[in-house]
């Protein structure tokens, strides 16, 4: 309650009080990088959907701010350290924000009656600054399945156990957050959620700046 308190009587000191802690950036961390194995080792591995290019390039700015918040927690009262944090969680960001978006493109296309701007689904995938992550890591980044269809691919000959067979069917017409009525797609799912972590990064790398400006002003 008091947290609330002081938020609205001051959000920008409480905002800067709040990224000097190190409870909003192992937020990230856990969140980035908990949907990471949720899509590899459940939706890839247990239910056989399998990875497109787009949905590699995801993962990857996942990573990059999971890494981002590991290293701001280190110690966020440390200056190097929190920047550091605050670029490769706003880069992660930025990119994953653009990469949901194209995927969005894809998917709206491939099921809709224009077959034009289904472009950017490749098996050959090209990670920023030229990591080859599908060679050293081909079980999570490399792509096996086409984007825009994200149904369960299940192989033949395959057992599936009782919760495995509930969930192929809950998506057999593709991922959605609700299937039934195919509302929110994959793509836009991820898109809402890098928005939501670019405006509280800008918040709180914008609270920060204003609080410094403020103390060496007095």
């Amino acid at each position: 309650m008091s947290l609330w308190s002081d938020f609205k009587s001051s959000p920008i000191d409480t905002m800067s009080r709040w990224q000097d802690q190190r409870f909003l950036w192992i937020l990230m961390v856990v969140a980035m990088g908990g949907l990471v194995i949720l899509a590899h080792s459940f939706f890839q591995n247990y239910l056989y959907m399998l990875p497109c290019e787009q949905c590699v390039y995801i993962r990857f700015s996942m990573i990059v701010m999971a890494l981002g918040g590991i290293i701001a927690a280190i110690n966020p009262k440390n200056i190097v350290l929190k920047i550091i944090g605050y670029v490769f969680g706003l880069y992660g960001a930025i990119i994953g924000i653009g990469y949901s978006v194209k995927l969005h493109a894809i998917h709206e296309a491939v099921h809709g009656d224009d077959p034009f701007g289904v472009q950017g689904c490749s098996t050959d995938p090209s990670f920023p600054f030229g990591l080859p992550l599908a060679q050293w890591a081909p079980d999570w980044f490399k792509p096996t399945g086409d984007c825009g269809y994200d149904s369960p691919v299940v192989p033949d000959g395959a057992q599936l156990d009782a919760i495995q067979t509930f969930f192929t069917n809950f998506y057999a017409d593709g991922w959605y957050l609700i299937p039934s009525a195919k509302f929110l797609d994959m793509a836009q799912c991820t898109l809402m959620a890098y928005v939501v972590a670019t405006a509280l990064l800008v918040a709180m790398l914008g609270s920060w700046i204003i609080t410094s400006i403020k103390n060496k002003a007095a």
